[in-house]
């Protein structure tokens, strides 16, 4: 199964991009997370652009997505929902289709003690209603910076709720494509 990762922060020191980092590392062989691209590079979205000259960034983005079994999404909380970053790049999966039916597992780590129990909650509901298949078990690292150390997560407790979401998520993706398989047959 091939899972691709996207992180929802742009910061060198991210939380979320050592939960991405960890995720890589713990990802059940034979099975592969690949990190996705920044998302800095898509533009602000607009229909008429997409309409017209769909962006090469987002061309290729749609492109991975559509490929990918399934989805690792890893988010920041910023005011009770993701980052803005995130949100443009699911604007522009919308008109894609790409990640209708694939599913998603989501992750966000947090120094609050919610652990962004919110941006997941508001990304679940966005995703849900794109068509993905968004796993109802989910990870939150509150006071992630006692449980991040040089950019991953080595908080042991953690680790174990993280490969159990990669688990879970690969699982989903292999009946994901078992049942499309069925289908085509």
């Amino acid at each position: 199964m091939k899972i691709l990762g996207l992180c929802g922060s742009l910061r060198a020191g991210s939380l979320n991009a050592a939960v991405l980092r960890s995720a890589a590392e713990l990802m059940p062989s034979p099975s592969e997370l690949t990190v996705g691209p920044g998302l800095d590079r898509l533009p602000f979205f607009n229909a008429d652009v997409e309409r017209t000259a769909l962006p090469e960034a987002v061309a290729e983005l749609r492109a991975e997505v559509g490929a990918a079994d399934g989805l690792l999404i890893v988010t920041p909380e910023y005011a009770h929902g993701t980052s803005g970053v995130l949100k443009n790049a699911l604007e522009w999966l919308v008109g894609g289709g790409q990640i209708a039916a694939k599913p998603v597992a989501l992750a966000s780590a947090s120094p609050a003690l919610t652990g962004g129990d919110r941006a997941r909650a508001w990304l679940a509901e966005t995703l849900t209603v794109m068509g993905a298949q968004v796993l109802p078990q989910d990870l939150g690292i509150p006071q992630a910076t006692r449980k991040i150390t040089d950019g991953r997560v080595t908080d042991e407790p953690a680790l174990q709720a993280l490969a159990a979401l990669l688990d879970d998520l690969v699982r989903a993706a292999a009946e994901a494509h078992e049942a499309a398989d069925s289908l085509l047959s």
